[in-house]
């Protein structure tokens, strides 16, 4: 069953009790030297039960460090959290267990998922958390520490089953082209899984992507054809721009009459340069195209 939030829990400064707590010793201690030399019984008892007091008074100080809190149970039930620094001091039979609320760095192990294509790739990532609620973070889960630690790769195994590796055509999200959009992504789903355990992720982002060392060598073959067959799509494309503009050109200027052969023998030929991979070597023609 899901606990309150957090809310404030009643401490008191511990540097006044601890000036009454010397107080109480002293005085215990003459009443007993003084009842040891006198005799005196009433001052025998008085040293005791002040000496008892100064030890229950002692059993309830503790200490808070900067960034840290402390939950406070009576008898199993949450009775508040305290934040503030310094020396405090509560009842001694008010248990306090510490908990930080400093920023926590985790990178995660390389797991092996299936992306949104089926390729098994090898993802991590790494992840600052802190603890918002300590209320949650103590009472809602059994240990918050192995809770994230579980949670973080679940969470890495959603996100990264998501979307593909690549995409060459740059219609999709990608995990290797889009990392801003799946770091995000990935914060906002560990966010939604750690929220119960009253735990907050300040960044996530991937620190390891690749695919599965038994593809590898394909996808990369893959990764290959894919990019020169982009590479060459774009060149096509940019060398018909040119030829069309060059025609259109000459036609409006009025430099050469161009008929329907001679048009397609330029076009050949332009499209030759433009799209060839060794560069052009020039021929003198002196006779007629149609010889």
């Amino acid at each position: 069953m899901k606990v309150s939030s957090e809310r404030a829990g009643t401490s008191y400064s511990g540097y006044l009790l601890l000036v009454v707590l010397l107080g109480l010793t002293v005085l215990a201690a003459w009443s007993v030297i003084a009842a040891a030399r006198g005799g005196d019984l009433i001052l025998l008892w008085t040293g005791i039960v002040v000496g008892t007091l100064a030890l229950l008074l002692m059993c309830g100080f503790f200490m808070i460090q900067p960034n840290q809190a402390a939950v406070l149970t009576l008898f199993g039930e949450y009775r508040g959290t305290e934040r503030a620094e310094g020396l405090r001091w509560v009842w001694p039979w008010i248990m306090r267990a510490k908990v930080s609320v400093r920023a926590h760095n985790i990178h995660s192990e390389r797991v092996k998922i299936n992306d949104l294509r089926g390729n098994p790739i090898e993802i991590a990532c790494n992840v600052v958390w802190r603890v918002a609620d300590t209320a949650q973070a103590s009472f809602d889960v059994d240990d918050y520490k192995e809770f994230v630690e579980i949670q973080i790769e679940a969470g890495l195994r959603t996100v990264g089953s998501r979307h593909p590796y690549d995409d060459f055509e740059n219609e999709e999200v990608t995990l290797r082209g889009s990392g801003e959009v799946v770091n995000r992504e990935l914060l906002e789903e560990l966010n939604d899984r750690l929220r119960v355990a009253g735990i907050m992720v300040d960044e996530a982002g991937l620190t390891h992507l690749a695919y599965a060392p038994e593809i590898a060598s394909a996808m990369l073959r893959r990764q290959q054809a894919d990019a020169v067959i982009a590479a060459r799509s774009k060149l096509v494309l940019g060398a018909v721009g040119m030829v069309e503009e060059a025609l259109t050109k000459l036609s409006q200027d009025g430099i050469v009459e161009l008929d329907d052969e001679r048009r397609a023998t330029m076009v050949s030929n332009l499209m030759v340069v433009l799209c060839g991979e060794r560069e052009a070597q020039p021929v003198v023609n002196t006779g007629s195209l149609y010889q």
